[in-house]
């Protein structure tokens, strides 16, 4: 009887065994089926590139077809608008550099909501204001589907190498769906609450980010006017109490560090417009608020006025170079 019944146990024990890999090969073979991404810029192009690696197969457009050429190489299919890739693929991702251009893309009328499918996942992870995240929401619920904001942090570098920080905002049951394409493109996926807060997230951390570069800017340019050498003095900073991100990851001093836009006359990189637009979401929000941004509102304000100087299309590190100029 013993035996017997070692021997049924057996046999249920390799039934399960049997199932839970039939399953498992199931779920691997489904969660290969085709993401779409729109929005091929400085940021998407590497991501989708990543989310190709990772045996995806992408359905990409962009508002510039040149954008896509790259991608088109590596086997992603190029299609012509957001409402193409809507009818092609049930998970989405966008990658856009404003609000406007998120409404745009999602409402617009060659938009994803006119041909999306229900059920879609839509995620996007441009850095836009939360209301519209929250608007873009309430559209794609009307439409069966649901969107989740996950903006960035990282950049091109990061990006390139799969090492982002994407902040999840959405429906915390669609959370481990997003996370499994997140992951192919980030080292960090966090969960930050309802749609919307992954955005506070990102607004607050490029805040802090634009103060934290202008404050190492002005260290680094008063060092050297002390007669400091700009790498000596980057070394103390880095291993004393001023070291941040801008000290030891993006110095703006040219010849302090290699692989950064200040090596290369600031270009790539983020750029000073989009940063201006970042602090501007945040001034936005405080205003909304009644927070008080002494500090941010004058990041804000620097950054305008670098834009209008003829530094809007290099890296927002050359606020280095707009305080040398400031000098005479």
């Amino acid at each position: 009887m013993a035996a017997l019944f070692r021997g049924s146990r057996n046999l249920l024990l390799r039934w399960t065994k049997h199932v839970d890999l039939a399953f498992v090969s199931s779920r691997s073979m489904a969660s290969k089926t085709p993401i779409g991404f729109v929005g091929l810029g400085n940021m998407g192009s590497p991501m989708a590139k990543n989310l190709l690696r990772n045996g995806y197969p992408v359905i990409a457009t962009d508002v510039f077809p040149e954008s896509c050429k790259e991608l088109q190489d590596m086997g992603a299919q190029v299609v012509d608008s957001p409402a193409d890739v809507a009818e092609k693929a049930d998970r989405i991702l966008t990658m856009l550099p404003s609000s406007p251009n998120v409404i745009e893309v999602y409402t617009g009328p060659n938009g994803i909501l006119k041909k999306v499918k229900k059920g879609t996942l839509l995620i996007d992870s441009s850095t836009i204001d939360p209301a519209v995240s929250r608007e873009m929401a309430v559209a794609a619920e009307k439409m069966g589907a649901v969107f989740m904001d996950a903006p960035v942090s990282g950049g091109v570098g990061a990006a390139s190498l799969a090492k982002l920080t994407f902040m999840v905002g959405g429906p915390e049951e669609e959370y481990n769906a997003a996370q499994e394409l997140l992951t192919c493109m980030g080292a960090n996926v966090v969960y930050c609450g309802g749609v919307g807060t992954g955005q506070a997230a990102k607004i607050c951390n490029n805040m802090l980010l634009a103060i934290g570069m202008i404050g190492t800017a002005e260290t680094m340019n008063l060092g050297i006017r002390l007669g400091l050498d700009p790498k000596l003095l980057a070394k103390v900073l880095n291993m004393s109490s001023g070291r941040c991100w801008s000290s030891d990851t993006y110095n703006p001093a040219p010849g302090v560090m290699e692989g950064v836009p200040s090596a290369n006359n600031y270009q790539g990189g983020f750029g000073t417009t989009l940063m201006a637009k970042d602090l501007g979401l945040a001034q936005n929000t405080a205003t909304n608020t009644k927070t008080p941004i002494p500090l941010g509102s004058l990041a804000h304000q620097i950054f305008r006025v670098m834009c209008a100087r003829g530094y809007a299309n290099k890296d927002f590190s050359s606020v280095f170079q707009f305080l040398r100029e400031e000098e005479g």
